[in-house]
């Protein structure tokens, strides 16, 4: 017999490579999502979908009952309110898996361990606060539903992903740098490059998130991330490669970016204090990263296909030129 699976989700970035992922392993699937979003699935026979508000409880336990999945990967669990309500719908299904966060970790150590790193903490204004800041609070709070429901006999687990990268990425942060790379053959790294923030591949996370289901302990959170890590620089000159350009990374520290009215802040995927996850746990189950080329290509060659260049984290070309005029002074 087929094993069925719900996401909660399934339509943008993570949930679509997650359908994507649990029909090329055997799974019959069906999304559960508002409609809010372009269904990727709409044309697809093999990809049932029921259409509710996850953050009503009647819609959630209508998706249940009009499923009956054996597992369930949670995409849109924003508040712990949400990890809660699924904790008891899908609490007799093989496998519910929260989709949690690696800003969850409070504590900045390296590496950042699952049982060991210090979880933020999350104050019942933070539960209910829609805001950036209150982002790692929520999911720390909805990984801590799932161990305590994991205690309980529920089969929950938690997936801690780093920042997320491929194809049909929204939030266009990657995009920023690759569209750089296509168009000019000079590019600006804040500091001295050597800068780390994890990253995963949306494919490899999508298969953690099938693994953890089909094999992961009741109650545990486990890292997701590239098993290489490429600092800054490295990720730039990735991104040429896999698109068969050259580029000359150039670095500005704070003093030479502000001849630009710039900062290390303004420039996206940047961060001060590495942010490294251990990834061993997840790695135990049998799962295996994409290497980091290979998962670069695919995500260079959907990029071009798209529309999408990054421009909200545009810190201006202008403002960079000035930085590069200074540097070529020097």
């Amino acid at each position: 017999m087929t094993d069925s699976a719900l996401v909660i989700g399934g339509t943008r970035f993570i949930g679509r490579h997650v359908v994507e992922d649990l029909l090329e392993h055997g799974y019959e699937v069906t999304t559960f999502n508002r409609g809010n979003h372009g269904n990727p699935f709409a044309d697809r026979e093999a990809v049932d979908r029921v259409e509710g508000d996850r953050r009503d409880d009647t819609d959630l336990r209508t998706a249940k009952l009009s499923v009956e999945p054996d597992v369930v990967v949670d995409c849109v669990a924003y508040y712990p309110a949400d990890v809660e309500a699924a904790v008891d719908v899908f609490s007799d299904v093989d496998g519910y898996v929260y989709v949690s966060s690696g800003s969850a970790y409070a504590a900045e150590e390296v590496p950042k361990r699952e049982g060991e790193t210090e979880l933020c903490d999350c104050t019942p204004e933070r539960a209910e606060d829609d805001s950036m800041d209150s982002y790692g609070p929520r999911k720390a709070e909805g990984d801590r539903i799932v161990a305590r429901a994991g205690g309980d006999g529920v089969n929950a687990m938690a997936v801690r992903p780093c920042v997320v990268y491929g194809p049909h990425d929204y939030t266009e942060r990657l995009d920023y740098w690759i569209d750089r790379v296509l168009t000019y053959d000079r590019v600006v790294v804040p500091g001295d490059g050597q800068h780390l923030w994890h990253r995963a591949y949306v494919e490899d996370v999508a298969a953690a998130l099938r693994v953890v289901a089909e094999g992961g302990d009741p109650g545990e959170a486990y890292n997701v991330g590239d098993r290489r890590l490429v600092t800054m620089e490295e990720m730039v000159d990735v991104i040429a490669e896999a698109a068969g350009t050259g580029c000359e990374v150039v670095r500005a520290s704070e003093r030479e970016l502000s001849a630009g009215g710039l900062s290390t802040s303004d420039f996206v995927l940047y961060r001060e204090y590495p942010h490294v996850l251990d990834t061993n746990k997840l790695a135990e189950l049998g799962w295996e990263s994409t290497p980091v080329a290979e998962a670069m290509a695919r995500t260079v060659a959907e990029h071009r296909e798209s529309d999408r260049d990054g421009a909200e984290h545009d810190p201006g070309r202008e403002a960079e030129e000035r930085v590069l005029g200074v540097l070529d002074t020097v």
